[in-house]
């Protein structure tokens, strides 16, 4: 079987939740890579409505976040999920961004095609917790 934090970084799509800080909870799927406790994920090139995006305003008032992995299948046995919890920063420039656009270029032949230069979110774990069929 594999390790939960295995099954976490080689995914490739994960929800990010961040809390409003009127307190309603805020979700959206990211792209991320995995070094060690730390999940990196970017704000990117794709076409988004507004560069103030309310992830990172969420994150300014509350850095407490959640990440969900999850897999489906019809054979329920097969079904799991994944989640680190952890303290949110985001980086605009410096080592912690060069390394997020380099785990994230690694593990994304898309990011060849789509800009990488907004700011990273990097997640320092606090607790994995996991479940599976």
């Amino acid at each position: 079987m594999t390790a939960p934090h295995d099954r976490f970084a080689v995914a490739k799509v994960a929800r990010l939740a961040t809390v409003t800080p009127d307190g309603p909870p805020h979700l959206v799927p990211i792209v991320f890579a995995v070094a060690e406790s730390t999940v990196f994920t970017a704000v990117d090139g794709k076409p988004k409505t507004s560069n103030r995006l309310r992830r990172l305003a969420n994150i300014e008032a509350n850095p407490r976040v959640s990440i969900l992995v999850d897999h489906y299948d019809d054979d329920w046995s097969q079904l799991w999920w994944v989640r680190a919890d952890g303290i949110a920063t985001i980086h605009h420039d410096g080592s912690v961004c060069e390394r997020g656009y380099e785990l994230l270029r690694a593990k994304y032949p898309q990011y060849e095609y789509v800009p990488l230069d907004g700011p990273v979110i990097a997640v320092d774990v606090d607790q994995w917790s996991s479940w599976d069929g």
